[in-house]
């Protein structure tokens, strides 16, 4: 992603054919007889086999259904994976993924991450003696400190929820293979989708996404994503999937699969009015300080630029005013928990994604009342300019 403006000008160069591989991977017409241009849905729950034991590659929709096959094809054609995996959200990948991990095993979790992810993480521990710990390693000397023997588990989700911190992938994943082969690093990618960023390609074994967000883009689906290349890490998490039995709806699939036929062209814009939107925040009174790894004012600016090719339409910024005033007088955001639609919302994550974190942990997370998160939507940039303006005039 280029563009004319100090902002973009210096991304990551990104994949020029990103957009033929979303519109023609995972599907050919030819692959069903009467020849659809679309992939059909295939709702059948099982498949008449032609004897005991023999099937023509489907027996039960949980082990396998046709148009999920399509989308887990596309998906790992976009992140230039080998395997995709579907589930029922992303939390539901999540648990496929502890699921891997016994008792005693470790687990280092970037401490600044998806409060349902954080929750998940604490309950394991609670129930399974699975030991984590959640760790600030921006500076990567700290995942460093942080491996031991049982380690088995590096969490990384960059840029973070809600601050936006961005972590080098590249390195972290250098120091935990380096410390054991054995590790296996997975990363969140649900911010920045593969059209902006691919972790496979800078070492991560795995990559993470909740569908529901960008992926889809239209908040009407709820679905979870892994992608790998390991054959065996694959074949164990493929076996996890069909066992706990997580998987989507062969309707959600269709819409999925239809979604990511314009993810090239929505993310750009998602780009620019975040871009917008930061800048005008940036220069106002009423706000403190804006988080966006595309400004130069991000801590990890230059690490942004050298690891992505782009920023996605989440920012977060902190107001000196109140944010209750500000949100319930705002216009075309809405005020709801999500984002990576369309449409564009705001929230607070003190109160609303994030109040499952500790609160001592909020705090020294910066995660304050007054930290408000914006997802910026697909709507004419002027117009949420101004929706920002009159909104903020009241508190």
């Amino acid at each position: 992603m280029n563009g004319n403006n100090n902002e973009t000008s210096a991304w990551r160069s990104g994949d020029k054919n990103f957009a033929t591989t979303a519109i023609h991977s995972g599907y050919s017409p030819s692959d069903a007889s009467f020849s659809p241009v679309i992939p059909p849905i295939s709702l059948s729950t099982t498949f008449e086999q032609d004897g005991p034991g023999q099937h023509r590659g489907f027996e039960y929709t949980r082990s396998g259904n046709p148009t999920r096959n399509v989308l887990e094809k596309t998906l790992a054609a976009l992140d230039k994976g080998k395997f995709g995996m579907c589930f029922a959200s992303g939390l539901a990948a999540t648990t496929n993924i502890i699921a891997l991990l016994n008792t005693g095993d470790h687990v280092i979790c970037i401490d600044d991450v998806y409060g349902g992810t954080g929750r998940l993480f604490r309950q394991f521990v609670k129930t399974t003696g699975i030991e984590v710990d959640f760790v600030d390693y921006v500076d990567v000397k700290n995942l460093e400190k942080n491996l031991k023997p049982t380690t088995k588990l590096v969490w990384i989700e960059t840029p973070t929820n809600p601050t936006l911190k961005v972590i080098d992938i590249a390195k972290s994943c250098e120091v935990a293979h380096k410390y054991s082969k054995d590790i296996i690093v997975a990363v969140d990618n649900t911010f920045l989708t593969p059209y902006f960023q691919r972790p496979l390609e800078l070492g991560a074994d795995l990559v993470v996404y909740s569908l529901t967000k960008y992926m889809n883009g239209h908040s009407d689906v709820l679905m979870g994503a892994i992608v790998a290349n390991n054959e065996e890490l694959y074949k164990r998490i493929a076996f996890l999937q069909n066992s706990l039995g997580a998987v989507p709806s062969p309707f959600d699939c269709y819409l999925v699969i239809r979604s990511l036929k314009t993810l090239h062209l929505r993310m750009p814009c998602h780009m620019k009015n975040a871009l917008a939107v930061s800048r005008y925040l940036e220069s106002h009174p009423k706000v403190e300080k804006v988080l966006h790894p595309g400004l130069p004012s991000h801590p990890q600016h230059t690490l942004a630029l050298q690891q992505a090719s782009g920023h996605s339409g989440l920012i977060s910024f902190y107001l000196k005013g109140d944010p209750t005033k500000f949100l319930q007088n705002l216009k075309l955001f809405c005020l709801a928990e999500s984002l990576g639609g369309y449409e564009s919302l705001a929230e607070v994550p003190s109160l609303m994604t994030h109040a499952s974190v500790p609160p001592e942990l909020r705090a020294k997370l910066g995660i304050t009342d007054g930290l408000v998160r914006l997802s910026v939507g697909l709507e004419s940039e002027i117009d949420l300019v101004k929706d920002l303006e009159q909104a903020l005039k009241t508190c």
